[in-house]
């Protein structure tokens, strides 16, 4: 099994997950997304494989999303994105 993991070593959640990886015995590819972000096309077949929206990605407790207004319920997924690709660090580990 291969498993890519977009982690941010700050972040408590991330942190936790890349535990639950390895403790299943799991060494995964490990992403720093805040220094090598990923490309809307890799982000949009991120989403597409998890069946996930943009929104479900996102770090809406994040000081940045909200002044943004990602966290608005009328915010696109496409919306969402193009802040993504352009303020590298708003969505989750």
């Amino acid at each position: 099994m291969s498993v890519t993991l977009y982690h941010n070593p700050s972040c408590g959640t991330s942190r936790t997950v890349l535990g639950l990886i390895r403790d299943a015995g799991i060494e995964p590819n490990i992403i720093l997304y805040l220094k090598t972000p990923p490309t809307r096309a890799e982000l949009e077949n991120i989403l597409a494989k998890g069946k996930l929206s943009a929104r479900d990605i996102l770090r809406s407790k994040e000081a940045l999303c909200k002044e943004l207004g990602l966290d608005a319920p009328g915010i696109s997924d496409d919306q969402i994105l193009d802040a993504e690709i352009s303020q590298k660090g708003c969505t989750s580990g």
